[in-house]
């Protein structure tokens, strides 16, 4: 008996070790470090990506290497050709000529559809619908309808 109980003693400690005994199978298994490798092999990788995922710059916009002129053209022809010329020096088929307008201008219009203080519209018109959406864009639009370089292409 007096074996049985050190056994016991043995198996409690040994479990307390991290390790697992089964004495009537014959089984040894190795301490639980060892049996936490292939989790913590899975794991350490999603942590890196994760952290190394949650910089500063992985909110900012991806560089493609246009110009804000580039990207402004990009957005015109995007959105407001349905109703201002392709060409912005011209009038379209329903909105006016957009070329040299400010930015100020740019936003009245295109976020609230009305005209800043003081302007005088180009037409009597209340057509021009809102464009929420298109908020964070109105600095690449200004620099495309203020820009040298949208002349050139007009010209082409």
């Amino acid at each position: 008996m007096a074996a049985a109980g050190e056994l016991r003693k043995f198996r409690r400690k040994d479990e307390t070790l991290g390790l697992l005994h089964h004495c009537r199978r014959g089984v040894t298994r190795a301490k639980s470090t060892e049996a936490m490798k292939p989790i913590v092999l899975l794991i350490l990788p999603l942590l890196i990506v994760a952290f190394t995922g949650c910089s500063k710059d992985s909110d900012a916009p991806p560089k493609t290497g246009r110009t804000e002129a580039e990207k402004g053209r990009a957005i015109y022809l995007a959105n407001c050709v349905a109703c201002h010329n392709n060409d912005p020096s011209r009038d379209g088929p329903i909105g006016p000529a957009v070329k040299g307008s400010s930015r100020e201008l740019l936003e009245a219009r295109v976020l609230t559809s009305s005209y800043p203080p003081g302007y005088k519209p180009k037409r009597p018109t209340k057509v021009m619908p809102q464009f929420p959406f298109l908020r964070n864009e109105i600095p690449y639009l200004a620099a495309y309808l203020n820009s040298s370089g949208q002349r050139e292409r007009q010209q082409e």
